[in-house]
């Protein structure tokens, strides 16, 4: 199944709404991405330094692309307290093993926000897409994500070497399957 980039839903959390990236997004990207602690353990294709277009050339060449496609749903996340703020951004990509990805700003780390969207996003694929499997590759350095694909659910399939921002790091593949996150939301 694919969705067009015209049908992407805006979806919320509780705390967040998570809207379909535009080109109106580049300038906050722009002025929120470029920081190592947000680009070190992401896909080494990041130019980095993170040049002045950056923002505007991800958006162009491949995030608006790819959700008119329907091969990938890019949304911005932003408090529904401050709905004007770009904080982060969360994607689904229909690419072999590697499905979703996502960066928040440091400043907004560690409250439990990007949990929220992932599980939004998580429901989007299976349902909306109907997906049978999300898988998603992170850096074994990269415990905060762990942590997020433990705490839903998700399962350690395997490793491998992956380049990143950083360089190349022994990455784990987290996978969880539609109908392991069906079950994990059925009321005990």
């Amino acid at each position: 199944m694919s969705t067009r980039s015209d049908t992407i839903p805006t979806l919320e959390t509780p705390r967040l709404l998570l809207r379909p990236l535009t080109l109106d997004d580049a300038q906050a990207i722009q002025a929120t991405f470029p920081r190592w602690e947000i680009v070190r353990f992401l896909a080494s294709h990041i130019p980095w330094p993170y040049p002045p277009d950056g923002a505007e050339s991800f958006l162009r060449n491949i995030a608006l692309p790819g959700m008119a496609n329907g091969t990938e749903w890019h949304w911005s996340l932003r408090l529904k307290a401050a709905p004007e703020t770009l904080i982060g951004a969360i994607s689904l990509m229909a690419r072999g093993g590697n499905n979703r990805g996502f960066w928040i700003a440091p400043e907004w780390q560690g409250k439990g926000l990007v949990s929220e969207a992932a599980a939004a996003v998580t429901d989007f694929w299976f349902g909306e897409l109907g997906r049978d499997v999300l898988q998603a590759p992170k850096a074994v350095g990269n415990l905060a994500s762990r942590r997020i694909s433990e705490s839903s659910g998700m399962r350690m399939i395997g490793t491998k070497m992956h380049d990143f921002v950083s360089g190349p790091h022994l990455a784990e593949v987290w996978e969880i399957t539609a109908a392991e996150w069906r079950a994990r939301k059925q009321p005990a």
